[in-house]
């Protein structure tokens, strides 16, 4: 119903991590160090996407723009005197992500019915995103699920557990599948042979 148009959120939290001189990976940098930080020393864009009929999809996001936002902010703070407010930076880029990524779901859920929401990836361990996202539904009575902090971990190693229970389960794909970076949910069953 919603998807990013450029990078996913762990992706952009990696390169703004790196812009910052934080490392690999960048989500768990930026949560420790947004801890220290104030979130809301900065405003920072939300990703919207425009739509041609004119206003905004309610519910795909771009981090693009938010990026370019964070490194011309870096580049201007740096021409201070005083050091970089790294920790102020990482706390109100990772509350802009996850501002817009609980105003998506809450929409989407609350405009198609839905009583839950379940967060994976990566980006399921932010504490920022539980945070808002447990403010955002508790209001419309909705219940957001997250998996254990030690199951948030590289998509990879989800992506590899779930081809194990394919396996299990008989399924397999021929050898000679392509990658594809942006496969749609809905069409991973059809990769899929009777074993």
């Amino acid at each position: 119903m919603g998807q990013t148009r450029d990078d996913a959120a762990g992706e952009a939290f990696d390169k703004v991590a790196r812009l910052l001189g934080l490392g690999y990976p960048g989500g768990p940098a930026i949560d420790r160090l947004a801890q220290t930080g104030n979130p809301q020393a900065f405003s920072l864009p939300e990703g919207q996407i425009s739509l041609p009929e004119g206003g905004y999809h309610p519910y795909d996001s771009s981090f693009s723009g938010l990026k370019t936002a964070v490194l011309r902010l870096t580049q201007k703070l740096q021409q201070q005197p005083t050091p970089l407010p790294v920790a102020d930076l990482a706390a109100s880029f990772q509350t802009t992500v996850a501002r817009t990524l609980t105003k998506r779901a809450i929409a989407c859920a609350l405009n198609y019915g839905i009583d839950t929401i379940t967060i994976g990836g990566g980006v399921a361990a932010n504490s920022s995103l539980r945070a808002h996202l447990q403010t955002a539904a508790a209001p419309h009575n909705l219940r957001v699920l997250f998996p254990p902090l030690s199951l948030c971990t590289d998509n990879a190693a989800m992506i590899a557990c779930a081809a194990a229970d394919h396996l299990k389960h008989g399924h397999t794909s021929p050898l000679t599948l392509g990658a594809q970076s942006r496969l749609p949910l809905e069409t991973v069953l059809h990769l899929y042979q009777p074993a």
